[in-house]
């Protein structure tokens, strides 16, 4: 595997591959990488010839910078994982070298980026379209790689794809979560061992979320869902809205769309996860 710093060194090589007629795949990670990433890396190893693996914690898409600072860095057991997982090239380039001045586009993202984590998080779909638009364009991918448990990121990423053009396929890929159902996530690591074993009732929840939802409306089955999330210590749920999965918007009955998603995040003490579960697909 090479590991590559620079993106003059990046665009050198993919210009190699692109000449020998080889297909690219991307899969952007912030890196503190684990078995769901491990997943991305191995189905764009069954799709493409070569297999590229961004690791890149991006500054611009916290709006805490609490979070940027304690967000887990763990490059040598990354690049050892990604070497493991078939990864062909690792891009692990500095801020400078991605940011030499301050990347001030707005993207008009409509809304798709307006709701749930566009409404808690300020300007992160913005700094997403920034960081993954300078990914796309320095790799010119055939495919990109992102998983769903990033749920509304992978609509707005796609509307950004949209706007800038770009001659790319956008794959989801199905959350892997541990066996007691806890969705893999980078910021698991920060989870102290009473949050660690109270955290699955997330993925416990949303999974019995399915048959109550059979028998109640929407609004019932939200309400089931943040009292009983709430019921648990150290967990506080920040939202949870019942969305068309094609546009994210709430939707008020279930007929209201052939795609619902439910999507959360809850604050496991000061550690914030992200979870989602379809109740039609």
């Amino acid at each position: 595997m090479r590991i590559v710093k620079t993106i003059p060194e990046l665009k050198s090589f993919i210009s190699e591959c692109k000449g020998e007629g080889k297909t690219i795949g991307l899969v952007p990670t912030m890196g503190a990488l684990h078995n769901g990433h491990l997943s991305l890396v191995e189905r764009a190893r069954k799709d493409n010839d070569i297999v590229v693996v961004s690791v890149f914690v991006n500054p611009t898409q916290f709006n805490n910078k609490e979070d940027l600072r304690t967000y887990p860095r763990t490059e040598k057991r990354d690049c050892e994982l990604l070497e493991s997982a078939g990864c062909d090239v690792a891009f692990i380039p500095s801020v400078e070298e991605i940011y030499p001045e301050p990347d001030t586009r707005v993207f008009d993202l409509g809304k798709v980026a307006e709701v749930m984590e566009g409404k808690h998080r300020p300007g992160h779909f913005n700094g997403v379209a920034q960081i993954v638009s300078k990914l796309f364009a320095i790799v010119e991918p055939y495919r990109a790689y992102f998983g769903e448990k990033d749920f509304q990121q992978i609509a707005v990423i796609r509307r950004m794809v949209e706007l800038e053009g770009f001659d790319l396929e956008v794959v989801a890929c199905p959350i892997v979560r541990e066996a007691d159902g806890l969705a893999l996530s980078s910021r698991n690591v920060r989870l102290t061992e009473e949050q660690r074993a109270v955290a699955p009732n997330i993925a416990k929840t949303l999974m019995e979320s399915l048959n109550f939802a059979k028998s109640h409306t929407v609004a019932d089955t939200v309400k089931f869902v943040v009292d009983k999330i709430n019921s648990y210590p150290d967990l506080e749920v920040e939202y949870y809205e019942i969305v068309n999965g094609h546009d994210m918007q709430a939707i008020g009955d279930w007929g209201d769309s052939d795609y619902v998603v439910g999507c959360v995040t809850v604050y496991c003490g000061d550690v914030r996860l992200i979870d989602n579960i379809a109740y039609k697909k």
